[in-house]
């Protein structure tokens, strides 16, 4: 099958006074892409990270939006989750449920949690066989460049070391090429069991919002939009970061600080 070339992806940086700004304009902006691809293919397909963006989307289950957005047509994966029951305190699907799923009338069946049963690398390849059952149905589409899945939006973070979903600076899984979900068993960061979106998926998402906030990713916002990365030294996942239509980088005045 022939890919059609890559354009170059579309980056915009926003820079807001507070954190409760940033919440403020991602609802809007998370709403407003909702009635667009709803309108465009008649569902919605929004990856969650962990983190603090669960926290940050806290007015999109607010009105107006939790009355005018078409939950129905909602569907929600994860970038990256760590292999424990779904009920535990470290899993990322307590994080979104507690913090924004229950929230909202999001139909249950549209809601794609992992198989908390399985090994590591059990649940990656049942995530990942359920994306192209879902893809073989037509409930998701392929990436005409890429070939690999493609997610209308993606809601990510970032760690002060640069990690994006599960895709750590030190180890090989941020290079895996062929996967689509792929797992560590080794994380630099407890719990060390996880699952993760490969980069090849991630970058061939439409829309990506990189949701940083707080002082502590002031350096390394720094590093990924400004010169603040050391010259022959290996780039940080949160570089690597791009969409088929727009990246778009919602910072605090604290992250955005050493820009």
């Amino acid at each position: 099958m022939a890919f059609a070339s890559p354009a170059k992806t579309q980056t915009k940086v926003l820079k807001f006074d507070t954190e409760e700004d940033v919440a403020v304009a991602l609802a809007k902006y998370t709403a407003d892409l909702s009635e667009k691809y709803i309108n465009e293919k008649g569902s919605f397909s929004v990856v969650l990270s962990g983190g603090t963006l669960i926290d940050t989307l806290r007015k999109l289950v607010e009105s107006p939006y939790k009355q005018s957005v078409d939950w129905s047509k909602w569907l929600i994966f994860w970038v990256d989750e760590r292999v424990v029951p779904l009920d535990h305190e470290d899993s990322n699907y307590l994080l979104a449920s507690r913090g924004f799923l229950s929230k909202v009338p999001i139909p249950p069946s549209n809601v794609y949690a992992i198989n908390d049963k399985k090994s590591p690398e059990g649940a990656a390849d049942d995530y990942e066989d359920r994306l192209k059952d879902l893809v073989s149905r037509k409930i998701l589409p392929i990436s005409n460049i890429s070939g690999f899945p493609k997610f209308d939006l993606m809601l990510l973070g970032m760690g002060p070391d640069g990690h994006v979903a599960s895709l750590f600076p030190s180890r090989h899984h941020r290079y895996e090429k062929e996967r689509w979900v792929t797992f560590i068993t080794d994380s630099p960061k407890p719990p060390p069991p996880r699952i993760t979106f490969t980069f090849p998926v991630i970058n061939s998402a439409s829309e990506i919002a990189m949701v940083i906030t707080g002082a502590d990713l002031a350096e390394t916002t720094k590093m990924a939009l400004g010169n603040g990365q050391i010259p022959g030294s290996t780039p940080l996942p949160c570089t690597e970061v791009s969409a088929e239509g727009e990246l778009a980088w919602f910072l605090d005045k604290d992250a955005a600080s050493k820009l």
